[in-house]
């Protein structure tokens, strides 16, 4: 069955790019992972390898051309994959007609698809199935991490695994193949056949590490390296230079082991031979290792937090205001209250009263629900308090929001606070959840310390941290000492738009709320 290849994403932002050399012609058989054509970008050059064996029925393109990304560039007849062939009637009816058995079922590629604004690839977490297993339709198949959430991606229809072309670890690409699937059906074909360009849409897939054999194909260093765009991505990823990588594949083809081999050094002792050679073992006595390093990508969240944190630092002068705030009166509040709505099913923490008094002191205060423009020429307030609240999640920082917290009720927010931290510990928050914030609470208290410096969450102008809660000594109104229950609290402020006596005015509110938890309920619409 002839099948398109179309041209994946080869660059940021490139649409297009110029065939430079056809390195195969129509009728030739190829093989996965064979070099099919050179193009030429307006960045550099890259080579287009197959993604199946097969033999190449078209070529859409003659050198020179320019071919648009998305597009079809060959067309191939994939091996394994038959058309849909009627057998011959059979007249006297003595025998029931026959189809082969590739029309009883066909292979199909299952397209990572979009799973968040913005986001053109994500991390393997976890295979959930294995090669050869029957799956069902919304089956889980697989754990995927983005810069901002654990996602786990369902089958879209019955079949059987026949492929994973990812390992765990490995970073795929949206609009990319995940993974085959045998699918059941007779008329099968024809659907995959009417496919859309962006589900037929090929990337290059991740090969499997080269057989551990004796004979290394060694190749002289050239201006060109024969490797797949992924294991090119990659190498960029570990800063090197893949034309001094030697590679073990066919032709000097390097593989992502190559890359971590020559990371640890081992290729420059390593001699190329052509035939297996006898080695004999002298046994060695081990040897303690002291100073050595590691080293590591920074990707998923932790690269998304690090280039958060840059842009706000760098582009928002950060002023912090300190105060403490005494909790004793809200905490014996919340302890009466805790039973009673935990028979509902309720969890009845101390965050939704620090969410709903900060609504309430917004309300007063809207320019602590305000972002400005990056030359900060507009400002533009919000009606909608959408609070975030940093979770110290096991992926990483994620600062989900709860929406319109002015509409909700003090047990709705208990009841959003609770869904929130628990789909954030494990990673697995909506997108729409970590979208749209206005100002946000970092619980930093609930691991230990006092005091902090928050760096702003931008676009938003203010966050605040929530320090330990402490048992101290405090004078009460008649002047004896008394044990209270003493918060830290520390402010940021973003001070293009916020000054100093505005966040302690607010504060001053904010702290009078969840002190005398009376004027809160007062306040409450």
């Amino acid at each position: 069955m002839s099948k398109e290849f179309i041209l994946p994403d080869i660059g940021e932002g490139i649409v297009e790019c110029e065939v430079v050399e056809w390195l195969v012609a129509v009728g030739d058989t190829v093989k996965e992972d064979q070099p099919i054509c050179d193009v030429m970008t307006d960045k550099a050059l890259v080579q287009i390898p197959a993604v199946h064996d097969g033999v190449i029925t078209q070529l859409h393109y003659e050198k020179g051309d320019i071919a648009k990304v998305h597009e079809p560039l060959f067309a191939m007849d994939v091996e394994g994959e038959a058309a849909v062939v009627e057998a011959p009637s059979n007249e006297d009816n003595s025998a029931p007609s026959v189809q082969s058995t590739a029309s009883s079922s066909h292979l199909e590629d299952f397209i990572l698809p979009d799973i968040g604004e913005g986001i053109v690839e994500c991390e393997i977490v976890e295979w959930l199935v294995s090669e050869g297993q029957e799956i069902k339709e919304d089956q889980a198949v697989c754990d995927v991490m983005t810069d901002k959430a654990l996602v786990q991606i369902p089958a879209k229809y019955d079949g059987v695994v026949e492929k994973l072309y990812y390992q765990k670890g490995d970073i795929a690409q949206v609009h990319s193949p995940l993974f085959q699937v045998r699918i059941a059906g007779a008329g099968s074909a024809a659907s995959t056949t009417a496919q859309s360009v962006e589900e037929q849409l090929e990337i290059h897939k991740p090969q499997p590490a080269p057989s551990n054999g004796t004979a290394i194909n060694g190749k002289p260093v050239s201006g060109k390296a024969v490797a797949s765009p992924a294991v090119r991505r990659r190498a960029r990823e570990m800063d090197i230079d893949i034309r001094l990588v030697q590679g073990s594949g066919k032709n000097g083809r390097v593989y992502k082991e190559d890359l971590e081999q020559y990371l640890k050094g081992g290729q420059s002792q390593a001699p190329v031979v052509s035939a297996p050679e006898k080695v004999t073992s002298t046994p060695e006595t081990a040897a303690t290792s002291s100073g050595g390093t590691r080293v590591e990508p920074i990707r998923g969240m932790k690269a998304a937090m690090a280039k958060q944190m840059v842009a706000s630092v760098s582009t928002i002068p950060h002023f912090t205001y300190s105060d403490e705030i005494d909790l004793t009166e809200l905490i014996a509040l919340r302890l009466s209250l805790k039973e009673q709505y935990a028979k509902q099913g309720i969890k009845l923490t101390m965050m939704p009263f620090f969410i709903k008094a900060l609504s309430l002191a917004i309300n007063e205060f809207p320019i602590l629900n305000s972002q400005v423009n990056d030359d900060c020429s507009q400002i533009t307030y919000f009606d909608d308090h959408n609070i975030g609240m940093a979770v110290d999640s096991k992926l990483g920082l994620l600062v989900p929001n709860i929406k319109g917290c002015q509409n909700k009720s003090i047990v709705d927010v208990a009841e959003a606070v609770t869904k929130l931290t628990d789909a954030a510990r494990e990673g697995r928050v909506s997108p729409d959840d970590l979208k749209g914030g206005t100002i946000s609470i970092s619980n930093i208290g609930a691991i230990g310390g006092t005091t902090a410096t928050p760096i702003i969450n931008k676009p938003e102008v203010a966050i605040v941290a929530l320090g330990k809660l402490q048992h101290l000594p405090r004078f009460d109104a008649e002047g004896n000492v008394v044990s209270r229950s003493i918060m830290q609290v520390s402010w940021s402020g973003d001070h293009r738009v916020i000054d100093g006596g505005t966040i302690a005015r607010f504060n001053n509110l904010w702290k009078a709320y969840l002190e005398e938890p009376a004027k809160m309920m007062m306040a409450m619409r």
